[in-house]
């Protein structure tokens, strides 16, 4: 059964909109947990926009469930997650002028150089994800690269202005998970989903975490984020294993 893993960069963003201590990221991630999440995810960026190096120490230190740290290919990340060991590290692509991640990590020509990056966190026992595009030769390349792990880029999909261009960037994505069984690799999905366009994928199979943040936060400020969790948590419950 796939389980979700909740993203919590927005509760930061949300505390550093005054430069201030609350709301908690801290808090909000326990609160996620037992609302039913089965990881808690954090991007820290090289910019420092939301996350900041002591969230992810004390997430570290205080989680019940797994850490999930996304990053840049950088070699301060690299010694970060070698401090705090996350349970997983995601490498995405970053760049500073960015709202949020806007694509998929290129994996083509650069198969060495990741490999040899992750290589020191899986000698620490840390698992590996690539964030990737559902383009066939993206996913070949992350497969010849060691992790065990891609989680396949949902936000062109999500963000298709029309039922056939979204009908069209599904197709990809399914094709692109197919693909990534076929090589060896688990699939995660995240970016851009919600309470809605998550329902296509109820019975696809072999989907092992959904990774959700602004959806579940979006709602938080109405029903509250406990319950905001626990809709998305029974939502990917009832999905296909």
């Amino acid at each position: 059964m796939p389980v979700l893993c909740v993203n919590i960069d927005h509760v930061a963003t949300l505390r550093n909109a005054r430069m201030g201590i609350e709301p908690e990221p801290v808090t909000a991630a326990a609160m996620c947990e037992l609302a039913g999440a089965h990881g808690i995810i954090v991007h820290l960026r090289e910019d420092r926009r939301h996350i900041r190096d002591r969230d992810v120490r004390t997430l570290r230190e205080t989680l019940n469930t797994r850490l999930h740290l996304e990053m840049a290919a950088t070699k301060e990340m690299q010694g970060i997650a070698l401090e705090t060991k996350p349970e997983m590290v995601c490498l995405v692509p970053e760049k500073r002028q960015e709202l949020t991640t806007e694509g998929g990590l290129n994996c083509i020509g650069r198969e060495q150089e990741l490999a040899d990056f992750l290589a020191p966190l899986h000698e620490a026992g840390i698992r590996s994800s690539l964030f990737v595009d559902a383009d066939p030769k993206q996913v070949a390349a992350a497969a010849s690269i060691g992790a065990e792990f891609i989680e396949i880029h949902t936000g062109h999909y999500a963000d298709a202005a029309s039922h056939a261009e979204q009908q069209q960037e599904l197709d990809a994505i399914l094709r692109g998970i197919d693909m990534a069984q076929e090589a060896g690799l688990l699939v995660n999905l995240g970016h851009g989903l919600n309470y809605t366009n998550i329902q296509p994928f109820a019975r696809v199979r072999g989907i092992q975490e959904y990774s959700i943040g602004h959806s579940i936060m979006a709602r938080a400020i109405f029903s509250g984020l406990d319950q905001a969790v626990r809709d998305m948590a029974n939502l990917v419950r009832t999905f296909t294993d």
